[in-house]
């Protein structure tokens, strides 16, 4: 069996965490870049990682995340955010970052910066906002398979108040609304989940191939 597989059968999403057992920051970083390393539509990152190892805030979100543990029981809580809507100002700050790390002229990108402002500024408000929030679960995916190569857990989240979540964590001022959390850390011993097989679909009920 290779490695990639190895490590997609390991992971679960962890009911119970073992709260003394905490992540090293060796591993929180590597966590951390390979969310930066995340694709995105045109190279703009339109996302925003929250670690929350506030216990006291974590308690708070408790309370809006229908009560479930992993959230103050984990070593730390990741919330994905994603921008509400994109600016002129960011695309422009792409160019600049694009212009100095491939040696170009900021005159050669011109067109291309010109060409993101026509069709991304245009986008209705709506759509913009569901654009980017569906950039979060790319990132989502590198999370999970980065903590299953550490042989670190973690447990993706859609169920809790995101309003209530983007009040505790000030993000209504900030052009940023939380998407998916996801709670990462060691399971406990006494977690039943880890010592059931996995359920999924046969290949073939989930894949078709067209030659």
């Amino acid at each position: 069996m290779s490695k990639i597989i190895e490590d997609l059968n390991w992971r679960y999403a962890v009911d119970q965490f073992d709260p003394d057992k905490k992540i090293a920051e060796a591993d929180l970083n590597i966590i951390l870049e390979a969310f930066r390393l995340v694709p995105s539509s045109y190279g703009l990152q339109p996302l925003k990682l929250l670690v929350i190892e506030d216990q006291a805030l974590r308690s708070d979100l408790l309370a809006v995340s229908f009560n479930q543990r992993q959230v103050v029981d984990c070593s730390h809580l990741l919330v994905i955010c994603a921008y509400n809507e994109i600016t002129e100002p960011l695309i422009e700050d792409l160019i600049t970052l694009t212009s100095t790390a491939h040696d170009k002229e900021l005159e050669s990108l011109e067109r291309y910066g010109n060409f993101m402002k026509r069709t991304i500024l245009t986008m209705d408000p709506v759509e913009m906002k569901q654009w980017n929030a569906r950039q979060a679960y790319i990132a989502l995916g590198h999370i999970l398979h980065t903590c299953a190569q550490l042989r670190i857990d973690s447990t993706p989240m859609e169920g809790f108040q995101k309003e209530a979540y983007d009040e505790l964590l000030g993000l209504t001022n900030r052009n940023l609304h939380s998407v998916v959390a996801c709670p990462i850390g060691y399971r406990s011993e006494n977690d039943a989940q880890q010592h059931l097989p996995k359920v999924r679909k046969a290949l073939e009920d989930v894949v078709e191939r067209y030659r």
